[in-house]
């Protein structure tokens, strides 16, 4: 097998940083295909960056295949850093493989599993494996008939495009009469099949937990096992601030049976949470590509970027696990969520300091690679901006990859 020539990253934000700089790091040639985000491309890893064209997902594989005859591009590795990235990858594999190395792994029958929500937890039922009690409702009526308890939550099957609902991860609904109103409102951003109705797990970011792993053929190669110590929302875990790798062998045994069943190939990360009202451990998303803080990894020993370069490249791969007392931090979102904590009482100023102590990793801050941290608040500001004013309606936000005209935590 030919090395790749270099790594095309789709996606601009923390995440698709990260890959940037593992790779780039270790002397590989980096281009960025970003979204509205602008961290990655920012990086000093970046030879350079080009900017999504077209907005269904034809027009963008048309634009990767488009790109790799304009730019030389034959023969780079493609480096998803979200979902959707993933998801067009794996559906398209036939006519993107013709240029690219493809670091999605898994084909689509499988990936799809994890993708869908509805697969995810129907294999979790097949595995007798707990996962949050969930409803399919077929229309109003269903919700109206709804005799789950309350604060329920909506939530889609998977995100079909970026709006008010797909942004928000979840909404709380207290009442059967919120529920109504707020399934009418989810249904006017999206395929009323994908909306979701599901028991609200109480606890945050203590209770929840995730096994990453590099696997070929299932089994895993590369892991670390994680608690996601704080995270925005509270209960609903959008994005991880603060996370940190422990021992957890419960954890890791169920994650291992999951990716045994799917015979899963690549990046992947499973997540779960400890229902404090029974002590079980249930399955929440399966995420089959970069996650938030994959860059743990790499201080904790386990780098999976580099690894799955590796692995495109035919180049052995060890058998690794993370080592556990290692944390990750994104600052931008930490420092407010832990003065939340602190003004709720959970957290003390203190706890607060000395949880920064020790390895840790930023998410953006880097000695070598200093203008992503320098950018990453306006820029910030000015993404959170355009996504309130894009949202007042019911309307896409178009940032990110497309769908065609076709991670999340409880």
């Amino acid at each position: 097998m030919s090395r790749a020539r270099g790594a095309l990253v789709i996606g601009g934000d923390y995440k698709s940083l990260g890959i940037v700089r593992s790779l780039g790091r270790r002397g590989v040639r980096v281009r960025v295909l970003r979204d509205d985000h602008l961290l990655a491309s920012a990086s000093r890893y970046a030879e350079r960056s080009y900017r999504w064209r077209g907005a269904q997902e034809q027009e963008r594989v048309g634009y990767l295949l488009d790109l790799a005859r304009t730019d030389d591009l034959d023969g780079w590795a493609l480096f998803p850093g979200d979902e959707e990235p993933a998801a067009m990858i794996a559906r398209n594999r036939d006519a993107l493989v013709a240029r690219y190395r493809l670091s999605v792994l898994a084909p689509w029958e499988t990936l799809r599993w994890a993708h869908d929500k509805r697969l995810t937890y129907r294999l979790a039922g097949e595995l007798g494996i707990d996962h949050p009690r969930t409803w399919y409702p077929r229309g109003r009526e269903d919700v109206l008939a709804f005799d789950g308890l309350f604060p329920a939550i909506l939530k889609p099957a998977y995100r079909p495009e970026l709006n008010r609902f797909t942004l928000a991860k979840a909404w709380l609904a207290e009442d059967a009469r919120a529920l109504a109103d707020r399934y009418d409102e989810a249904c006017a951003n999206i395929d009323p099949s994908l909306v979701m109705i599901q028991e609200r797990i109480p606890g945050g970011g203590e209770c929840q937990f995730s096994f990453a792993a590099l696997c070929r053929d299932g089994r895993p190669l590369a892991s670390v096992v994680a608690r996601r110590t704080r995270q925005w929302p509270r209960d609903f875990g959008r994005a991880s601030t603060y996370v940190e790798t422990i021992d957890a062998p419960e954890v890791e045994e169920v994650a291992r049976a999951v990716l045994a069943a799917l015979r899963f190939a690549g990046l992947v990360e499973v997540e779960f949470k400890r229902d404090p009202r029974d002590g079980r451990l249930k399955l929440l998303d399966i995420n089959p590509r970069a996650w938030g803080w994959h860059t743990l990894g790499a201080r904790a020993g386990v780098d999976f970027a580099y690894l799955l370069w590796r692995m495109l490249n035919g180049e052995d791969v060890p058998e690794l696990r993370g080592r556990p007392g290692v944390r990750w931090v994104r600052a931008l979102t930490d420092v407010p969520q832990a003065i939340a904590e602190i003004r709720a009482g959970r957290l003390s100023l203190p706890r607060y300091l000395s949880s920064l102590g020790g390895p840790i990793e930023f998410a953006v801050l880097a000695p070598d690679d200093p203008l992503p941290a320098l950018v990453e608040l306006p820029a910030t500001a000015y993404l959170a901006w355009k996504r309130r004013a894009s949202t007042r309606g019911t309307g896409p936000v178009r940032i990110g990859a497309a769908r065609p005209s076709d991670g999340g935590a409880t």
